[in-house]
């Protein structure tokens, strides 16, 4: 709940701090007095928009704080979080409006954007007032109220999984769908595309290979001719080998012993001469065992690389591709059959979408009729016993299903008999207006999820009975929320648990807004002065007295 508010500045108030309690308060003075620049103030810390009006004349700049107490859990918390504003218990909202228009906006004393402040600000108090389009004026939240007022959560989490699945379903469904489509534009060029990459049948690491033989196969003429010449060395080698061989063979057998070792050496270098003969003939062969080898290899890289070139790819890339491509026209064979069978899931789970969508249809029109009976019971005090209330539950089209189920819910008055009902803020005049939202605030109290509540003349231009009904309801809405009404009723003003008055005085010539926070016995001399006007009477007093005691 609202805990403190504090004002610098606005308007016709200089310096003003005031603890609000729980349960209902009403602010009371003369016409004129400032109860408005109150619930300007409060707005300005809310995040309504600044008007440099506010500031008072002759300051520099307006300072309006607002402290809250939120209970666990509340939206307002996880909105600290998810900003990564620390946060104690408590909540501050603060605005800083210069003269010149411009504004600062802070939470717990950080800065923030005017749109954060508002957005939390939303969540802990509604302003309610006869131009007011927020709240119930809104019916964008109408549907909400009304899940709440019947207690539906349980048939919305089943709703809002059943419709993610359903999304989830037919996202598949049509990515498929597409992916087949563009298979299928394309198919010729795939079949094409396969079957010239099947038919070359690249491999991972050909290129490298390849380019190696084709640097080998490249260098076989300087090959052949080194090897000719090496041939004709070895050839002249072994010849002059041969004869040192017979020249040392006839010296030994003169001189037994003396050349063994010359001959055997001898012997064995026209060994290593004939075999380097020998391997250098089997190189010849090997090298000229097929003359086009070249041509082979330079027609095989030239083919890879020109298709690799063709598909924007490395060479190495070629049989990922193909297997990619095969895999798209495979799944083109058979693509008939997977979009069959995602198509059957769409189906299904839309089906449980419509089975949950219903069972909560169902409980929306139950809980539609049960509201509107209670509010209904609540009109004749509020001297509305002509008017007739309607919650229209409406399907909408299946383009604007969603999370929430089928429907629209508008709340919708009518206030002459045989007149077709309307949007609220349409229909009913100002006074109307504020007792229909009061009505409809205190059936639905339970569900209420703003910790503080303000009304802004809920009584305007009623009285006696009808304004006791309008205190009776105020003070039971309070039961539930801290409610803050700005009243000229006494009627209303005795069933508050608290009460400020709000009065002009002047200062050293200058007229400033005080705020008096009132006893029982003050209290009492208020409500006379609202009863009696400028002159209270001790029939006033007792009369005073007498509402403040309910009888």
């Amino acid at each position: 709940m609202l805990t403190g508010l504090t004002i610098r500045d606005v308007v016709l108030v200089d310096r003003l701090e005031l603890s609000p309690l729980p349960g209902l308060g009403v602010l009371t003075g003369e016409t004129g007095a400032g109860k408005s620049i109150l619930l300007d103030a409060l707005g300005l810390a809310l995040g309504a928009r600044a008007d440099a009006a506010l500031v008072r004349a002759g300051a520099s700049q307006a300072v309006v704080a607002a402290e809250f107490t939120p209970p666990a859990r509340h939206p307002a918390w996880g909105l600290l979080d998810e900003h990564g504003i620390a946060h104690e218990g408590t909540i501050v909202l603060r605005r800083v409006l210069g003269a010149d228009g411009r504004s600062r906006a802070f939470v717990n004393d950080q800065p923030v954007g005017v749109a954060l402040l508002k957005q939390i600000g939303d969540t802990l108090v509604e302003i309610q007032g006869q131009f007011e389009q927020r709240g119930l004026l809104d019916a964008a939240s109408h549907r909400a109220l009304l899940d709440a007022f019947g207690g539906h959560a349980a048939e919305l989490a089943a709703v809002g999984e059943a419709w993610r699945r359903w999304q989830v379903a037919a996202a598949a469904r049509r990515e498929a769908e597409d992916e087949l489509a563009r298979a299928r534009a394309e198919e010729d060029w795939l079949r094409h595309t396969v079957e010239e990459l099947s038919a070359l049948d690249p491999q991972e690491g050909e290129e490298e290979a390849l380019a190696e033989q084709r640097a080998l196969l490249a260098g076989r003429e300087k090959l052949l001719e080194a090897a000719s010449a090496a041939a004709g060395d070895i050839a002249a080698a072994e010849r002059a080998l041969a004869g040192a061989a017979r020249q040392l063979e006839r010296a030994e057998g003169r001189s037994p012993g003396l050349l063994g070792k010359a001959l055997a050496a001898a012997e064995r270098a026209l060994v290593e001469a004939r075999e380097a003969a020998a391997q250098i003939e089997a190189a010849n062969r090997a090298i000229d065992l097929d003359p086009r080898a070249l041509e082979k290899v330079e027609d095989r890289l030239y083919a890879l690389r020109g298709l690799a070139r063709k598909h924007n790819v490395p060479v190495d890339g070629l049989k990922p591709l193909a297997q990619r491509l095969a895999e798209r026209l495979a799944a083109l064979d058979s693509g008939g059959a997977e979009l069959a069978r995602l198509a059957r899931e769409e189906a299904a789970a839309r089906q449980a979408y419509l089975a949950a969508a219903e069972e909560l249809s169902a409980r929306r029109l139950a809980a539609a009729a049960a509201l509107d009976a209670a509010v209904a019971r609540e009109l004749p005090p509020l001297k509305l016993e002509k008017a007739r209330f309607r919650t229209d539950v409406a399907t909408l089209d299946e383009s604007e299903w969603g999370e929430a189920g089928r429907e629209r819910v508008r709340f919708e008055v009518a206030t002459n008999p045989g007149a077709a009902p309307g949007p609220l803020h349409k229909i009913a005049s100002g006074g109307e207006l504020a007792r229909f939202l009061l009505a409809l605030k205190v059936v639905l109290a339970k569900d209420q999820r703003l910790p503080t509540l303000v009304f802004d003349e809920v009584d305007s231009g009623i009285g006696g009975a009808v304004a006791s009904a309008v205190g009776d309801r105020l003070a039971r809405l309070a039961r539930k929320v801290q409610v803050l009404a700005v009243t000229h009723s006494p009627q209303v003003a005795a069933k508050a648990a608290w009460h400020w008055r709000v009065a002009k005085e002047t200062r050293g010539g200058t007229t400033v807004a005080r705020v008096e926070v009132l006893d029982p016995d003050a209290r009492q001399e208020e409500i006379a002065r609202m009863l009696a006007g400028t002159k209270v009477t001790a029939a006033a007093r007792a009369a005073a007295a007498s509402l403040m005691a309910g009888t």
